[in-house]
């Protein structure tokens, strides 16, 4: 029962990328395009999630936040760049 719900998981995480691949290459602006990387981000999170299960080890779990991290933070670096041009803002010189 649990490895047929396992492979089921993988199918549907297959389509799930597929299509987030589609926005990520089709995408018709820029924030649909950051908005794609984060949910491929979370793709990639909740592949490793489920082949940990499989596996039946807990190694992974220090990967899974460390992808959730950086995810993050690209995210949000992304879209900083598309709202204000920069990333890293710095003082005006006086």
């Amino acid at each position: 029962m649990v490895n047929t719900i396992l492979i089921l998981s993988y199918c549907f995480l297959i389509l799930s990328i597929l299509g987030t691949l589609y926005r990520l290459v089709k995408g018709p602006s820029a924030p649909d395009r950051v908005q794609a990387l984060d949910a491929l981000g979370i793709n990639i999170i909740s592949g490793i999630a489920i082949f940990s299960v499989s596996s039946r080890n807990t190694g992974f779990f220090e990967v899974i936040l460390l992808i959730g991290i950086l995810s993050f933070i690209g995210t949000i670096a992304f879209s900083r760049y598309i709202e204000r041009g920069v990333v890293i803002e710095r003082g005006q010189p006086k």
